[in-house]
């Protein structure tokens, strides 16, 4: 059943001219909400992150698809002088720290490449939207880059439900999406032609925390306490892949919602089970939320988290709380200067973002900044959408500064490295033995 049904208004021109599609192609949308799923309309098509249907066109349907051919002509949002990225996260809200971190590293690398006078002649301009970490604003903002701010490309969202809400309308309007700070499956399986990723999966960093649990915890009942939407659901659906190769199963789950704190009912589930260890879900604020409570409750459990959740920000919050949680990495540690890549993206943030240090987030957008500007170049003066995807399959054996990159037409995923970490004392700390690693989960 449909929860709620929502129509763009037509702008007044539109309007008193007798509906013509005389404004922008979303004046004539129509989307439909279904439960945390997005389905929603473009063109006489009803789109859903999981697949396309065709209804029955309209005669103003037929008039919007017209005008979709222009928006994805190859050359949008490259000038004589500039190229223009769109950039759509959470700028504001209970993880604005993991968009402006992303923000941050990326804008550092941008502001350095066009000082140095840009990529051919033409300086990076990165346009950025907030979604407040919500499937629906990520609609919103993404059709705007497209429709009003004709980016050349997406790039750095933040998040599995966000970022799933954009699938169909990247995979429509074949406009290039890089590096969203996610690491769900469905936007790795399968290959989808204009979405790629720099860093490892939840399923890579579900086993490294799995093998960690079993291996070095002698941990015999793994639960999983989990944001109840897809972003959950993805990191759950791993744990249980790393599980079933061991001839295991979860042996609790609970749940909390998104953009909340609401923890209390979960860590009450989790008591009653009495788990060894507890893989935890979600952004820094709900999940400190949750360690606190934890250890107020008495749960005697080995914690750890995802990458997602913003280690930087959960670490401040956790306070002494926070002690032996482990946390699972896609990028090195931000104070190992020995590898090049780390020293130079250290070095931008300072230098162009003042006060701040470069952290797990920030590095990731530097990271993936560094990748859209390798591609960018080595598609030439005559950059196109198709040039740079094909720039970016060619990056086979790329080395970022001692990272290795590896990217081919049948995977779009450039790295498998997964760095188990722990807090220690209010600092992150390498995992004795939780060295970079790249995951097999073959």
């Amino acid at each position: 059943m449909f929860r709620r049904n929502r129509y763009w208004k037509k702008p007044a021109k539109q309007a008193a001219e007798g509906g013509q599609a005389l404004g922008r192609p979303v004046d004539a949308m129509k989307r439909i909400a279904i439960s945390d799923d997005i389905v929603y309309a473009i063109a006489g098509r009803v789109f859903h992150p999981k697949g396309t249907v065709m209804f029955k066109r309209s005669a103003l349907a037929l008039l919007v698809t017209a005008g979709l051919s222009g928006i994805a002509a190859a050359e949008v949002g490259v000038s004589d002088t500039e190229i223009k990225l769109g950039m759509v996260n959470a700028q504001s809200g209970p993880a604005s720290g993991l968009g402006k971190g992303m923000l941050a590293g990326a804008q550092a690398v941008f502001n350095e490449v066009n000082a140095k006078g840009g990529i051919h002649g033409r300086k990076i301009k990165l346009v950025v939207g907030d979604d407040g970490y919500e499937p629906e604003k990520t609609i919103d903002a993404t059709l705007k880059m497209i429709d009003d701010e004709k980016v050349f490309a997406l790039f750095g969202y933040v998040g599995t439900p966000t970022a799933n809400a954009a699938i169909p309308i990247v995979k429509e309007m074949k406009v290039p999406l890089l590096g969203a700070f996610t690491g769900a499956m469905t936007l790795r399986e399968p290959v989808t032609r204009e979405i790629f990723n720099l860093r490892a999966s939840y399923d890579d960093e579900a086993e490294a925390l799995v093998e960690r649990f079993t291996k070095g915890f002698g941990a015999k009942k793994i639960a999983v306490f989990y944001q109840d939407d897809g972003f959950g659901l993805a990191v759950l659906s791993g744990t249980e892949k790393a599980l079933k190769r061991r001839g295991m199963d979860v042996a609790a789950k609970a749940t909390f919602a998104r953009n909340t704190v609401a923890v209390k009912t979960g860590l009450a589930a989790l008591l009653a089970a009495a788990p060894d260890a507890v893989v935890m879900v979600g952004p820094y604020t709900p999940i400190a939320a949750f360690i606190k409570e934890a250890r107020v409750a008495g749960l005697k459990a080995q914690l750890a988290t995802v990458s997602f959740v913003g280690t930087d920000n959960l670490v401040e919050l956790v306070q002494a709380e926070g002690e032996n949680v482990l946390i699972s990495q896609v990028v090195p540690l931000p104070d190992d200067v020995s590898l090049p890549a780390t020293k130079e993206c250290a070095e931008l943030v300072a230098k162009h973002s003042a006060g701040v240090k470069l952290g797990f987030v920030n590095f990731e957008g530097c990271l993936t900044a560094k990748l859209m500007v390798q591609a960018l170049q080595a598609a030439g003066k005559g950059v196109s959408r198709d040039l740079l995807i094909q720039q970016l399959e060619a990056m086979k054996d790329l080395d970022m500064g001692g990272i290795r990159l590896k990217i081919s037409t049948d995977n779009h995923q450039a790295m498998r490295q997964v760095y188990v970490t722990q807090i220690k004392g209010g600092k992150v700390v390498a995992l004795q033995g939780g060295a970079a690693s790249v995951v097999s989960l073959k």
